[in-house]
């Protein structure tokens, strides 16, 4: 059981063996500031900041900038290394770097952490949520800091590009809530987009996913310490936010990843059958992975991420296909077959939806018995695929 456990460790770091291997990259979180943003529902955030890096230089007319958008628990370290001795690399080490699928010898790569970035109290994530300082009160803001959603995410980003003399990006790919900002980007700013690639992502969050999603925050609200987001001074809600983390990783993963790798497992274990207080082997397993992610991550921030990417509907209008009418790029989407999560109906529908519009989409399925985690630790299988969509004409 115990190297069966191992290897579910590697999987849920989001690591892989091709991850593992030395980074040729190596990298600096900068900052971001800007004085006042504005977000989609009509509030103001005063003294927003944000992490970013980049990999690769930006060519003189500044026509080779890739952004790359991250997944919901990532935040801007998608490649290389902050120290030679770190034990990983970004997660989307095994595409991005020298000769790699997307080539920093030919592209200026950029990844921004998000506003209230899950992992605020990780040291190499800067980022304003709910956990900050709110500069009008000098306490942070808890629940009174506004609803962001995915345009916010990607006006932040777009402010920083503008900040930087960039006026068109060559690609924006991501993956997971990371394929939201992607295809936001697209519909969004038709003129700065020339490709667009959606991984494990979708258009629009159906009835189904926004509900699905609404159950990662209810174990952080049934929190006895949770006192309405107003915890900071108090103990926070660590029971609720493991519990959420907990089912986040347990929906991120399929069915016959755990039932292959557990083939010693037998559901009669003595310690649940001797003690309802007890249980089983993986359940533990997959409560202390998620205790250790709790403790850099922020409960607040978790509900703030959940109702941006709940809210999400590309173009964020009143209508799905006015939003894909505006999108001008060329789209590739690549949804892993397996995925529990955003489920291959959803890009498969926007797929079609954009072919129906005239517009150039193209359409690959990832293979894997990860699940959602395809996308992230298995991606090197489109290394082609996306090396072939970035030269494209």
């Amino acid at each position: 059981m115990q190297k069966l456990l191992t290897l579910l460790f590697v999987v849920i770091s989001f690591t892989s063996s091709h991850l593992a291997q030395a980074s040729e990259l190596l990298v600096e979180k900068k900052r971001f500031e800007l004085s006042n943003f504005e977000t989609f529902g009509g509030k103001t955030i005063k003294q927003v900041q944000v992490g970013w890096e980049s990999y690769g230089e930006l060519n003189a007319d500044k026509s080779n900038v890739v952004l790359i958008t991250h997944y919901f628990s990532a935040n801007s370290h998608a490649a290389g290394k902050y120290h030679p001795d770190d034990e990983q690399p970004g997660y989307w080490d095994a595409i991005i770097g020298p000769g790699k699928a997307i080539d920093t010898n030919t592209y200026f790569v950029i990844s921004v952490d998000t506003l209230a970035n899950l992992g605020v109290h990780n040291p190499n994530v800067i980022t304003t949520g709910p956990a900050s300082i709110n500069p009008d009160t000098g306490k942070p803001y808890g629940l009174d800091f506004p609803v962001v959603t995915i345009r916010d995410f990607v006006n932040v980003q777009k402010a920083l590009l503008e900040s930087l003399g960039i006026k068109k990006l060559h690609a924006v790919i991501g993956p997971s809530m990371g394929s939201l900002q992607a295809l936001e980007w697209a519909s969004a700013y038709p003129d700065w987009v020339e490709r667009m690639v959606s991984v494990i992502g979708a258009g629009y969050m159906d009835a189904w996913t926004v509900s699905a999603l609404e159950h990662w925050a209810t174990p952080i609200k049934l929190d006895p310490n949770f006192n309405d987001g107003n915890y900071y001074s108090d103990e926070p809600p660590t029971q609720g936010l493991t519990a959420a983390l907990a089912l986040v990783t347990q929906n991120a993963l399929h069915p016959a990843f755990f039932n292959q790798v557990l083939k010693d497992h037998h559901p009669i274990e003595t310690a649940p059958l001797e003690d309802i207080r007890n249980t089983h082997q993986i359940v533990d397993w997959v409560n202390g992975r998620a205790a250790q992610r709790a403790k850099t991550a922020d409960a607040n921030h978790l509900l703030y991420l959940v109702r941006a990417s709940q809210l999400y509907l590309a173009g964020q209008g009143k209508q799905l296909q006015d939003g894909l009418q505006n999108i001008k790029a060329q789209t590739l989407f690549l949804p892993a077959a397996q995925d529990l999560i955003l489920m291959p109906y959803l890009v498969r529908d926007i797929h079609k939806r954009l072919q129906s519009l005239g517009k150039d989409s193209q359409y690959h399925e990832l293979d894997g018995q990860l699940g959602h985690f395809n996308g992230v630790s298995e991606i090197k299988q489109a290394s082609t695929i996306l090396s072939d969509f970035l030269a494209s004409e």
